[in-house]
């Protein structure tokens, strides 16, 4: 004889009554969420549930407001505008519940916000970041996941914090991925200039190690330069570095910027008669760099997917499940753009 469904859902509320030492009316008052349960109960429930691995969703353990910050620099390159747009997008579609404080802090000022992840005038549940990878700012990021808070890292990942998510691109495979494309593409021998943004952000040490590797591994005729000093995503800063490479005499055959500052590249390149010459690997699809690839003094980008990022560092803060972002990169991947692929919108004004 069939069970009813009823009858399978009853057994079941049992079932979870049994393990939590509660009422099945107290079972079905959270998990249908309905009526007055104390937040001791409350727990009970959802701990047997899960358990039980009944396979439905359950109710949040908290009630009242969640509360999430997000702590980014005060950085005005094309991809933290990206990176911003894309948060703007996300918010409005989480849970009324769910309170999103979003915090910026001047580039060097890497106290202000250890501040900020040490301290909180509220209750925090999850915490989205991109910071440098110091010894202090890894403290700090122990002590709010010890406090039981969910961390996620966007754009640069930091070192030993077990328990937190870095939901951005590999940034030793990207660097590996252009200085691959150099190799194919730099026919003549020459130097390689590498400028790169931050020497305290993990993920332009990567890149820059991760190009350097492959070079040395399988191209001979080219010779890594890695230009002195960090460019801070300034246009002047590379403009200048450039032109003084370009003032050595030396032959210059490829370029690999890991962070912005494109202006100031093109900029030299035009200045020097070098567009076109030398191959140019950058990061992230800007709208100057998608000019750059029409013209043809840019040869390839590429991008990590700020939308992408910014969905996953959400899902991971709320624990909510994980579902792919449409047309979006997976965890750790990137995108190629040539001039042939590239997307004719401009990503600022999406």
């Amino acid at each position: 004889m069939a069970v009813s469904p009823r009858r399978k859902k009853t057994a079941r509320f049992d079932d979870i009554a049994a393990v939590a030492g509660v009422s099945s009316s107290t079972v079905d008052r959270v998990l249908n969420e309905r009526g007055s349960v104390s937040a001791r109960a409350r727990a009970k429930v959802v701990a047997a549930a899960k358990e039980l691995a009944i396979p439905r969703v359950l109710p949040e353990m908290r009630h009242g407001l969640i509360h999430l910050d997000i702590l980014l620099p005060s950085n005005g390159s094309p991809f933290f505008r990206r990176l911003n747009l894309a948060l703007q997008r996300a918010i409005p579609l989480l849970n009324k519940r769910v309170v999103v404080h979003r915090k910026s802090f001047p580039e060097q000022d890497e106290a202000a916000m250890i501040r900020a992840v040490r301290t909180c005038p509220y209750a925090r549940q999850g915490l989205i970041i991109a910071a440098p990878d110091t010894p202090l700012m890894r403290g700090a990021l122990r002590e709010a996941l010890g406090r039981g808070e969910h961390v996620a890292m966007v754009v640069t990942n930091v070192s030993g914090v077990e328990g937190a998510r870095y939901v951005g691109i590999d940034n030793y495979a990207a660097g590996r991925t252009a200085g691959y494309l150099l190799g194919r593409f730099c026919h003549k021998p020459g130097r390689v200039l590498l400028l790169s943004s931050r020497a305290d952000y993990r993920g332009h040490l990567e890149r820059v190690s991760g190009c350097t590797d492959v070079l040395g591994e399988m191209f001979a005729h080219l010779r890594c330069a890695p230009l002195l000093g960090q460019t801070s995503d300034d246009s002047d800063r590379c403009y200048i570095a450039m032109s003084e490479a370009f003032r050595r005499g030396e032959p210059i055959a490829g370029i690999y910027n890991t962070g912005a500052g494109s202006p100031g590249i093109e900029a030299a390149l035009r200045r020097f008669a070098a567009g076109g010459t030398v191959c140019w690997v950058a990061h992230e699809l800007s709208d100057d760099h998608r000019q750059y690839l029409h013209s043809g003094i840019l040869d390839v980008v590429i991008d990590q997917d700020p939308d992408g990022q910014a969905t996953m560092a959400l899902q991971h803060v709320l624990r909510a499940p994980e579902v792919p972002v449409p047309g979006g990169a997976g965890p750790g991947e990137f995108r190629l753009y040539l001039p042939e692929n590239m997307r004719k919108e401009s990503y600022i004004a999406r």
